[in-house]
């Protein structure tokens, strides 16, 4: 499917993201992908798979990264061809925009350097779709700025992604308001299911969350008309090498969606 085949697909349908925080080995993300993808095609669900190559904002020096550019484009490569699957990951630097618009078909912005032009216009311009998340700290209505530096850079294949707002320090709360207000953009709006639930630095070197609260985020997310969940899933989040507390298990996943049903 070609990007704007997949863009007028994601206007149009109620769509999936989802994948582990970041690849931690070939063999990982092969095998969520190939379940993944097998519980969205029996919910007829348009599927985007998701992992990032590099954390470039973990909060200890000492967390675990990801394989890193080259490596992780090379996997996420595989799970494009042998799946068939849509693919995102994060952009950290502008260097970058080049090399990952020959494998990924939705470039995310991380919510932190939402506001970062040049990271904006550079993603702009691989004619990619563009999903922005908001940051923690910025209002709904002032996605509109980081929105506008995308598309007057030549790029309308747009999506805004809600993941939670600052609450006092380390905790973050939904304000559903907000997605209202982004959706009044006119395009589509993405629910961050399980970062929405992260505690950030609640251990000191690294967050925390709750996974729990995750299926009730998405069911209000679809009362107020997302176009997308955006959910991180692993096998034994327990032991996964970034965010496990908030990431949901594998085997939770299809009751999940079935409830968005």
């Amino acid at each position: 499917m070609n990007i704007q085949n997949l863009y007028k697909t994601l206007k149009e349908n109620k769509f999936i993201i989802s994948g582990p925080c970041v690849i931690e080995n070939e063999h990982m993300v092969m095998h969520l992908a190939q379940n993944i993808k097998q519980i969205t095609d029996k919910l007829n669900l348009t599927y985007i798979f998701k992992a990032s190559f590099d954390k470039a904002n973990r909060t200890s020096l000492n967390s675990f990264r990801g394989p890193g550019l080259d490596e992780g484009l090379k996997i996420l490569q595989k799970v494009k061809s042998e799946f068939n699957l849509p693919i995102t990951t994060d952009i950290h630097e502008q260097s970058q925009a080049t090399a990952i618009a020959q494998v990924a078909d939705i470039i995310q912005i991380p919510a932190f350097l939402c506001r970062q032009t040049d990271l904006l216009i550079a993603s702009a311009k691989t004619d990619k779709i563009i999903n922005i998340k908001k940051a923690q700290f910025l209002d709904g209505k002032d996605m509109l700025y980081p929105l506008n530096k995308v598309k007057n850079s030549g790029n309308d294949k747009i999506m805004l992604t809600e993941r939670g707002s600052m609450f006092g320090l380390g905790n973050l709360v939904v304000d559903f308001r907000q997605i209202i207000d982004m959706k009044e953009f006119g395009y589509p709006v993405v629910m961050d299911v399980t970062h929405s639930t992260q505690r950030p630095s609640q251990f000191g070197d690294k967050s925390g969350g709750d996974r729990k609260y995750a299926p009730y985020m998405a069911k209000l997310a679809q009362v107020v008309g997302v176009s997308g969940f955006f959910f991180e899933v692993h096998e034994n989040p327990e032991v996964a090498l970034s965010d496990g507390p908030n990431m949901v298990y594998l085997k939770d996943f299809e009751n999940i969606l079935k409830s968005l049903s």
